[in-house]
């Protein structure tokens, strides 16, 4: 059991390392992403399977840092309290090469709705529909980095030699994004093409794919590039499992197999689209 637990862990980082950054540079609101150069490592560390899966990316981020010396990790997870009240949380503070860098990390799933908002970056929603690209971007400009000047915050500086000033601010943003169905060759213009990796359809869409098979991965796995040996659903099958997850108004992440043996992955959602 460890050992397959060590494999899967494996793959989810090496999910993770080929999701690219959302976008390039400062190309969005000028936040600019921090570069990690890759280093082909094993996870050798230990995860907590418990964790939510934004914790359990900044454990890869974290992971992926130490393998670089032009990186050097200070602190992590830092709690900001006033009075006893959380104000908020800083992912990390790190050097590189004698600069030190306050890093928010953030790895999401996002689905081109086109009838949501007015541009590019506004089309983009949460599977649920309850949550946005936008919102996150909004929640990190006025309210993740800022946390970084507050008064608050520059106790907990002093204390490790720093000043808020003397830094710069930087993002660890990638996602993975799904096009509509009827609309898998759509290009991008701001956000960064090689984010796209499947498509989104409901119910009667899927239909057009009844002779595939398909596969629902566990929430970890939704890093993880769909690989053959797993345990394929016929068409009614899948139907019959995913019946709860849309009653609920969730959509499950899942897996295609096509007759011709192409692996996709793509959301199975409970709304329609209108067009």
């Amino acid at each position: 059991m460890k050992h397959q637990k060590t494999k899967d862990i494996q793959k989810r980082y090496v999910g993770f390392l080929q999701t690219p950054a959302l976008w390039k540079g400062t190309a969005v609101l000028e936040l600019l992403q921090l570069e990690i150069p890759m280093h082909a490592a094993k996870m050798d560390i230990v995860m907590d399977e418990k964790a939510r899966l934004g914790r359990y990316i900044e454990r890869f981020v974290s992971f992926q840092l130490k393998q670089d010396p032009n990186h050097t990790i200070l602190s992590e997870n830092i709690q900001i309290q006033k009075d006893k009240i959380t104000l908020g949380e800083l992912d990390c503070i790190l050097m590189k090469e004698k600069q030190p860098i306050h890093l928010e990390i953030s790895y999401k799933f996002y689905l081109y709705d086109p009838t949501v908002g007015t541009t590019e970056i506004a089309h983009f929603i949460g599977p649920n529909r309850k949550d946005s690209l936008i919102e996150k971007l909004v929640k990190l400009q006025q309210k993740q980095l800022p946390l970084l000047y507050s008064e608050a915050c520059s106790r907990y500086l002093t204390s490790i030699a720093l000043k808020a000033e003397e830094m710069t601010q930087q993002v660890c943003f990638k996602a993975q994004l799904f096009l509509p169905f009827s609309d898998m060759n759509r290009q991008l213009k701001t956000i960064n093409q090689a984010c796209i990796v499947g498509f989104y359809a409901n119910v009667n869409e899927l239909r057009q794919l009844s002779a595939c098979k398909f596969y629902i991965p566990i929430k970890k796995d939704w890093l993880v590039q769909p690989y053959e040996n797993v345990n394929w659903q016929s068409f009614e099958t899948f139907t019959k499992a995913t019946k709860e997850y849309l009653e609920r108004q969730f959509s499950p992440l899942c897996w295609c197999k096509k007759p011709n043996g192409d692996l996709e992955k793509f959301f199975l959602v409970w709304w329609d689209l209108k067009q």
